[in-house]
Formats: C-alpha cells, sequence, structure tokens
C-alpha cells in the first residue's frame, strides 16, 4: 500500500461513482479538516465515510508502512450491508468464503453439540451475507476505498493532543491542526486519555489466543479433515478454559485456526510469536482431528486479550476530539463483532456529518453519533464477554445443560428444515447464534437506517437553531 506525505488534505473529496447511494447525495455545506488519528478498520471506514460527507480529511497513522497483518476475522451482515453500499460487493465474494453453517463440537470426542444453518439463510433473515475473510485482504480493500478520497500519512506517532484549538504533536515534532479530531487508535489508545481525563490501562480477560493459518491443500488430503474444507462451516470446539474456532479463508485456500487458552503473561500484540509446542501441550488430549490440525502448524501467533469497562463518554468536553472502534469500546472475539461496531461507528459519523452547516452544530452531531452508538456497542461488548464464559465451562453439570440447550437448538433447526415450524423458545439459548431475536438485532442493524431516523427526530433542533 502506498504511502501519502503532505500535511493536510488539500481539497475536498470528490464523490464516488455510488455516492448518490450514501446520505441521499447529501453532502455538508459546511466542509472541516478533520484529523483521523489511526489507520486501521475504523480509521479507514471513518475517513472514507466524512470525505464523501463533504470534509477534508488526513488520517495520521505512527506505523512506518501498512502491510498484510492479522489473521482470519468474520464479516456479519450488519457490516456487509455497509461494505455492499460503497460497492465493495464483487471484491468480497473474490477474496471471502461465505459459511453455510456453524456448529461447536465437544472438545474430547468431537460429538456435535450446536448447529445453525447460516448460507442463504442469512441473507434472507438479515439482508445481507455472513462471510470469513483475512483481516489483511480486508484491510487493503478498505485502504483502496479510501486512499483516494483522504490523505493518508504514515510514520505519524501522535504524542500529544492540545484539545482547546485541537492540534496533535507528533513524534517528530511537527503540529498538526483540524477542526476536529477522531480517535481510532485502537485499545491503546493516545487520546482517550484526553476523553477519560487520565491514563487507563486496559484489563486482561485471563485469555489469550493462538492464531494459525494452514494451506486447505494440507486438509484436502486428510480424510478426516477434508470436510472441514468441502463443507464451509465454521467449526468450533468447546472444552474447559479453552476454545477453538476454526474456519476457512481466501476462497477456500487458507484454514484459520484461532485457539483460545489462559494467558500466561502473552503479549498484547496481533503480531507477538506464540510456541507451537507449548500451544501443542495446551490442547493435549483434544479430539483426534485436533491433534491432526495442530501437527500441520509450523508457527504461531499469541495475542493477549484486553478488555475494557464502558467509558461515561466518548467525547472530551470541548467537542472537538471523539473515539471511535477499540478506542472507546473494544469488543473481546467471542461475538466477532469488533470489526463491525467500528464500521458502524464511522457509518453514523459520516452520515450525521453530512447534514454539517455551522461551527456550532459539530458537538449536538458528536452527542448524536454517541446517542445513536453507545447502548448498541455496550450491549454488544457484554454479549462477547457472556460466550467467553459459555464456550469455557468446565465439564460438570453447567456444562451438560449448555449442551442440552445447543442441541435442543439443532433438533429445531433441522425441523424448520424439514418444512415444519420452530417449536423453540431460542431467546436465552447457550448458542447465541441459535437465538433469533438477539440476532436479528445484531445482524438486522443498518447504522445508515439509525442516523437517518435520528436527524428525522431530531435534526430539526439543530436546523431551527441555525436560523435563530
Amino acid at each position: 500500500m502506498g504511502n501519502k506525505q503532505s500535511t493536510t488534505a488539500a481539497t475536498v473529496s470528490q464523490p464516488t461513482a455510488n455516492a448518490d447511494k450514501l446520505y441521499h447525495g447529501r453532502r455538508a455545506s459546511l466542509s472541516l479538516d478533520i484529523v483521523v488519528v489511526g489507520c486501521g478498520i475504523g480509521g479507514l471506514t471513518a475517513a472514507y465515510c466524512l470525505a464523501q460527507a463533504g470534509h477534508r480529511v488526513t488520517i495520521l497513522e505512527a506505523a512506518a508502512s501498512i502491510g498484510d497483518i492479522g489473521a482470519g476475522i468474520q464479516v456479519t451482515p450488519n457490516l456487509t450491508r455497509l461494505l455492499i453500499r460503497w460497492g465493495l460487493g464483487e471484491r468480497l465474494k473474490k477474496v471471502s468464503v461465505r459459511p453455510e453453517a456453524l456448529s461447536f463440537r465437544r472438545w474430547c470426542t468431537g460429538e456435535t453439540v450446536a448447529w445453525t444453518k447460516w448460507g442463504d439463510t442469512m441473507e434472507e433473515e438479515h439482508g445481507a451475507p455472513y462471510y470469513h475473510i483475512h483481516r489483511g485482504d480486508f484491510h487493503r480493500m478498505l485502504y483502496d476505498l479510501a486512499e483516494p478520497h483522504c490523505t493518508i500519512r504514515t510514520n505519524c506517532r501522535v504524542v500529544s493532543m492540545d484539545t482547546s484549538k485541537p492540534t496533535l504533536t507528533l513524534e517528530s515534532g511537527e503540529v498538526v491542526h483540524a477542526d476536529l479530531v477522531i480517535g481510532a487508535d485502537g485499545i491503546k489508545s493516545t487520546l482517550r486519555r484526553y476523553v477519560v481525563g487520565s491514563a487507563d490501562r486496559p484489563r486482561p480477560t485471563g485469555d489469550a489466543a493462538y492464531r494459525a493459518i494452514i494451506p486447505t491443500e494440507k486438509l484436502l488430503q486428510d480424510p478426516d479433515l477434508r470436510p472441514l474444507v468441502e463443507k464451509a462451516e465454521m467449526v468450533g470446539w468447546m472444552g474447559p478454559r479453552c476454545h477453538i474456532m476454526s474456519y476457512n479463508i481466501r476462497a477456500k485456500k487458507e484454514f484459520n485456526l484461532v485457539l483460545v487458552h489462559p494467558d500466561n503473561d502473552g503479549e498484547e500484540s496481533w503480531t507477538a510469536e506464540g510456541s507451537v509446542d507449548k500451544m501443542r501441550s495446551e490442547f493435549a488430549g483434544w479430539e483426534p482431528r485436533v491433534q491432526k490440525l495442530l501437527a500441520m502448524i509450523p508457527t504461531t501467533l499469541n495475542w493477549k486479550l484486553m478488555d475494557r469497562d464502558p467509558l461515561e463518554t466518548w467525547i472530551h468536553k470541548g467537542g472537538k476530539l471523539v473515539l471511535l472502534g477499540d478506542s472507546c469500546h473494544p469488543m473481546l472475539p467471542y461475538r466477532a463483532q469488533g470489526s463491525a461496531m467500528a464500521v458502524e461507528d464511522a457509518a453514523v459519523l459520516g452520515n450525521l456529518f453530512s447534514h454539517l452547516s455551522l461551527h456550532s452544530q459539530i458537538t449536538p452531531l458528536l452527542h448524536a453519533y454517541q446517542c445513536i452508538r453507545y447502548a448498541r456497542a455496550t450491549a454488544t461488548q457484554a454479549s462477547s464477554r457472556l460466550n467467553q464464559h459459555i464456550f469455557h465451562l468446565p465439564d460438570g453439570p453447567q456444562q451438560e445443560e449448555r449442551d442440552r440447550q445447543m442441541r435442543a437448538a439443532i433438533e429445531d433447526a433441522l425441523r424448520v428444515a424439514r418444512g415444519a415450524k420452530s417449536t423453540l423458545a431460542s431467546a436465552g439459548n447457550a448458542n447465541q447464534w441459535a437465538d433469533k431475536e438477539k440476532n436479528r438485532m445484531q445482524f438486522g442493524y443498518d447504522a445508515d437506517e439509525e442516523a437517518e431516523k435520528w436527524w428525522r427526530d431530531h435534526g430539526h433542533t439543530l436546523v431551527g437553531s441555525s436560523r435563530m
């Protein structure tokens, strides 16, 4: 990916070919100079949405270059509907895999205890597909989307901020000016402390995750592992204090594994090397297919899972700094919503700021963004934490009750597949993906529609005040 090094974005972005689909073609009559700190998934999408809303946007990224990092991630319908709206539908199809189902298995026997049909069902019920994709492919896609419409500066580490102006001081000593700053700098956010009022640290969850990718050609050579590729299901194994999630990425060329285990002072990084021997010892005794997969992994990354409690606010009291994504509501990976929540934030922010006509509207629009997003992001954090508990139950009565609930959901899903009516009260099922109402709320969400609704209900108060 290329680097741009100019200090400011000189001109307002020209609309993309699909811009008439965004914000009903609406662009702000007052254009701001906006600086986004962080060039991750949230930062890139915030830059794109704000540029399409008519603003001049610069991204400041601390890294010297933007590379292909990470492993597989899940792109759920609440996220894919936005990507498709932005014209990325065909590119998504080419590099991702659409899982046909989700299944969970017992750690020691491999017995299937949960199964939920996905595939066409996701689009039928939620209006958009569910995909698995390599994070590097996803990030590159978003980089290519945003880059023509903003200035991206690498090797620009922010060390401090004057929230009154606002200005950002870089490690080089350069001072960058802006009308508004978006803190999209992740769970280790530098800008978060200006909103919180002090430096706070993320809290260890007690878990870490080994991440590994295996070429699927190896799995296809083993009759026990071949179905993991041919069926294109997301397969999980649940065990005491541990679980494994696995799925295909890169058009079924690679098989992604995430192995969550008790943390032993691991490093909080996507790129920290892990010990393969230690990984294998931690999953010793797991069923034979797991052992075969572990034997195919030559190297692994070990990612320390960190968490934060919800903030009281995402907005600095001066109204010139707002947080987005993991900087204000980091998501544990157990519900696969981290990327989705950051991109939803970006979509809402861009939509709201397409209405901007006066500087006096900036702070009210920031509070509208928080009003729309806060409860949903906080609830999603809680849902992710719940799965950490569900997946890691020790063998015993609680585990048996979990498995009983999950099996009941399988029986109901098969009953529906045969053309009969559902008889299961799915609310609160231990398999959160079998909970129809929870899925509707999580996957049926449309960030743009929520922003449009807020404006229909409350926008007249801003327009009215601008005329006084």
